[in-house]
């Protein structure tokens, strides 16, 4: 049974992920401005924040689940300014012509960014309540391997969705120019300070 736990994990995780919304964006920018590494450490910040909710939801850590879902206007706030901010910086972030550095620093920095955004996303949460509720999950929760078994099948599938997203972006990467890159620089600035706006005015408006 626990291989049969660790692939339903893999496509739960996978089919939760597909959604291009915030990481997915990043995930897709950072690889065609800086390469395919930078776009897998943008996705692995946000399989982590997926395997976040995903362990509260399996285990059923009641404290921080009812938290989150009894607090959703105040994380969509945090999440949505986060957005903003993210957005700011890469609507107005120049395409760079020099080789791009792949110090451990940097890659720490945006996997801590990412991993932020990640978890202020309470639908995520749900998502992942709602499904493993369909799953009867909590007809193995005496039995952690199990358990563990599924949420370790959710950070594959995740990471695997994001994987599959900075290779097809990677195919792209090549043909486009510096004037691409800058418009690719405003586009997903754009989208992601419109995803930022519509979570805090969605944040605001609960109060």
């Amino acid at each position: 049974m626990l291989f049969v736990y660790l692939f339903e994990g893999i496509i739960v995780g996978f089919l939760l992920a597909t959604p291009v919304g915030p990481i997915g964006i990043l995930c897709v920018r950072h690889t065609l401005a800086y390469g395919r590494r930078h776009g897998l450490v943008v996705g692995l910040g946000g399989a982590c924040g997926d395997v976040v909710f995903a362990t509260v939801a399996a285990f059923g850590v009641k404290l921080i689940s009812d938290y989150v879902t009894e607090h959703q206007h105040l994380v969509r706030i945090v999440g949505g300014i986060l957005l903003l901010l993210v957005g700011f910086y890469t609507f107005r972030s120049r395409p760079r012509t020099s080789v791009i550095s792949h110090s451990l620093v940097l890659h720490t920095r945006v996997f801590i960014s990412t991993f932020l955004l990640a978890i202020t996303n309470p639908t995520t949460l749900i998502g992942f309540v709602t499904v493993f509720t369909m799953l009867g999950v909590h007809r193995i929760l005496s039995v952690q391997v199990d358990v563990g078994a599924l949420v370790g099948g959710v950070f594959v599938g995740s990471f695997l969705w994001f994987s599959s997203l900075t290779s097809l972006a990677r195919l792209f990467k090549e043909r486009l120019t510096t004037d691409g890159l800058g418009k690719v620089n405003r586009i997903a600035g754009s989208l992601l300070m419109l995803l930022g706006a519509v979570a805090l005015l969605g944040g605001v408006g609960a109060f």
